[in-house]
């Protein structure tokens, strides 16, 4: 067991178990930080974003907008699976694109222009749901345009995160599948990673019945727009 990588996995645990997402839009970044390889880092979070995805999915399934969830399984999902069998099957440093990308949704908080660039593809959805795909397969940050576009629905705070979970539990669920069938070893690591996946449930439980009922989303909107400049410029160093 890595201390490093269990403060990741705790930290990112608790901002998914209150917006639905974070263990794969903040986790990766982070362990790409801390030196580990893509691909490690995404067997290492991929089955933690699923347990939580799939906590949240039993508490409030009937409210899915499941219209949405069906463009995302049509027009997402495809270029997920695709692009992440490219990067699997070869050696691209993929931390500038990371970086630059969340440089760019930082502004979103802070840049009229950029706001209103993410207010322009939302209104193409499909187009929208395609480059999220791509995204996501190639830095596995699509989680921050899925959010982008769910919020932009205007749902209410329990339809939101719920919503959001489906979506992000199944790119996590066909991420899985195509690294089954693209990296021909994984040393165990599943197994391994049990001891992660139990302490993240663990941060679950715990967010949802002392944090979840009070957050302010105003506020968590300005600290989530911070996370990622931060992270982005210290990516964008690091692949330099």
């Amino acid at each position: 067991m890595s201390p490093d990588i269990m403060l990741a996995v705790v930290g990112t645990a608790i901002i998914q178990s209150i917006f639905g997402v974070g263990v794969l839009l903040f986790g990766t970044p982070l362990l790409l930080l801390l030196g580990y390889q893509f691909i490690d880092s995404l067997i290492i979070l991929l089955p933690i974003s699923i347990s939580i995805n799939l906590f949240q999915i039993i508490r409030h399934y009937s409210l899915i907008d499941r219209k949405f969830y069906k463009n995302i399984l049509i027009y997402t999902i495809p270029f997920v699976v695709l692009f992440l069998f490219l990067i699997a099957s070869s050696k691209i440093n993929i931390s500038l694109i990371i970086g630059l990308f969340l440089l760019f949704v930082a502004l979103k908080s802070y840049s009229k222009q950029v706001e209103s660039i993410l207010e322009t593809l939302v209104k193409y959805e499909r187009s929208y749901l395609a480059v999220m795909g791509i995204i996501h397969g190639l830095t596995n940050l699509g989680g921050s345009l899925l959010t982008a576009i769910v919020h932009g629905k205007g749902y209410t705070k329990d339809v939101t995160r719920v919503t959001v979970a489906a979506a992000y539990a199944t790119f996590a669920v066909f991420q899985i599948l195509t690294l089954l069938f693209s990296v021909k070893s994984y040393d165990g690591l599943f197994t391994e990673n049990m001891i992660y996946l139990t302490v993240a449930l663990m941060v679950y439980v715990w967010a949802e019945e002392m944090v979840y009922v009070q957050i302010d989303n105003a506020k968590y909107s300005k600290i989530f727009a911070v996370f990622l400049f931060v992270s982005g410029v210290l990516l964008i160093g690091k692949s330099i």
